[in-house]
Parts: structure tokens; sequence; C-alpha cells
């Protein structure tokens, strides 16, 4: 198909600087691109190549750590109905049209590596860094999400790992709070269970979120109280022990 040349994006705005403030004062905002489809072509190339090689090339293995984080954001992304991706530097990984801001972490049992056994499911950097570009970086690590979810490609071998099968996924949620009151960097799944409780799939993954959500309840929102955490044994697709 004869791609189609993008719509004309909006030029870039610029902030003026304050009064008595030096020319570092100005700052120069990204435009919005247009979304691409994939059959875009590169130009100044005797080859033709398009967007979608590009992607092929960058994402060829949605089991690698990289693309598997994106993949467990994304659908927690569509799961919430959010309309907008986060920008890389975010604090935060999802935010809901209503505002809630969700961290997502991701694990698995198997790897695109050489693996002796499967690996032992551990979700880390609960903390981050708040950065701005005007700011910089914060001085300390802080928690910047309302509710986590923790994303568990639950596969226990290669033979049975479906990279495309989102049944595969189960999804523990955690109050922001709750995680907070941890004072910890990591979570290791035997604690994350005993917090949790059971895990839910991927249909069940909103309302659970939402059960989570530690915000004060609105008017004309109808509170909803999270499940009860509970000891929960390993599911059966899961390796013995972990």
């Amino acid at each position: 198909m004869q791609s189609q040349p993008p719509p004309q994006s909006q030029p870039p705005t610029q902030t003026q600087p304050q009064p008595g403030a030096g020319a570092d004062s100005t700052w120069t905002t990204a435009p919005s691109l247009p979304a691409l489809l994939g059959d875009e072509t590169f130009v100044g190339t005797a080859e033709p190549f398009t967007v979608l090689d590009f992607w092929r090339y960058a994402m060829p293995d949605l089991r690698t750590n990289t693309t598997r984080g994106l993949l467990a954001e994304f659908l927690v992304h569509r799961a919430l109905g959010a309309q907008v991706r986060n920008q890389e530097w975010d604090s935060f990984d999802v935010l809901t049209p209503d505002g809630l801001r969700v961290e997502v972490k991701s694990s698995a049992y198997v790897q695109a590596w050489d693996q002796r056994s499967p690996s032992a499911i551990r979700f880390g950097r609960l903390r981050g860094r708040v950065w701005t570009p005007q700011g910089g970086g914060a001085e300390a690590p802080t928690f910047n999400a309302d509710v986590y979810v923790f994303a568990l490609h639950s596969a226990p071998d290669h033979d049975s790992y479906n990279p495309l099968d989102i049944g595969q996924w189960l999804f523990h949620v955690l109050p922001a709070p709750r995680v907070e009151a941890l004072g910890q960097a990591s979570l290791g799944l035997t604690a994350l269970r005993r917090l949790s409780g059971d895990p839910v799939p991927y249909a069940e993954l909103a309302p659970r979120v939402r059960a989570a959500d530690p915000r004060p309840a609105r008017a004309g929102t109808p509170e909803v109280t999270a499940p009860a955490p509970a000891s929960t044994s390993p599911k059966p697709t899961s390796p013995p022990g972990r």
C-alpha cells in the first residue's frame, strides 16, 4: 500500500523568558506528531524500508526484559482505558482518564537468555527519581504512583511460553501506601502474594486496580473496598517453589 504523507504537525512552541531572566530560561516544547501506522517509508536511501521494518528490528522478541516490560505496560494501558502513552521520563507508567497514576512492574520465569532453572520472581525499582527538563533529577527516589500493578508472565518453560497469549499473564495489584509502608526497593513473589492475595487475569485487571485506588472517594463515585490479602499457594502454571 502506498504510504500517505503524514499530516503537518504543529511547529514547536517556545516559552518566552521571564522578565529579567537570561536566555537560559527559554524552553522549546516538542510538537506532537501523528501516530505511525507502520507503512511509512524512510527517505534518503536507495533501498526502501518502512517503519514496520524498524519495529521488527527493534522488538523482534517479546520475551526480552525491555520489550516484555513495554508489553506489560501496554496491557495495563489498554485494560484501564488510558488515552495517552506516558513519556519515557515520566515517574509512573500509566495515567487513567480520571487521573489515577499506575506503576507497572513485570517479571517472568522464562528468559530470552540461557538459564539453568526458571528465574526467581522479584519486582524491583519500586521507587524512582522524578525528573523534569527544568529541574533535572530529584535528589532522592520516591514512590510516585497511586497503584502498583505487578505483571507476571506465568509460563514455566519455553515449550508452553506463548508471547501472544494474554491468558498467560497474571496480575497482582497493591495500593501505593501499602508498597511504601514496606520501605523496600524490591518485592519477591511470596511477600507479594501475602500482601495482595490471589492474582487476577487480564479480564479482571481493571476492577482490581479500581478497588486498590487509595485516593479519597469523590462525589458521585462509589467507594470500593480492596480485597483482603491472603496467603496463596503457587498457581499450577508456575514452577514449584517459586
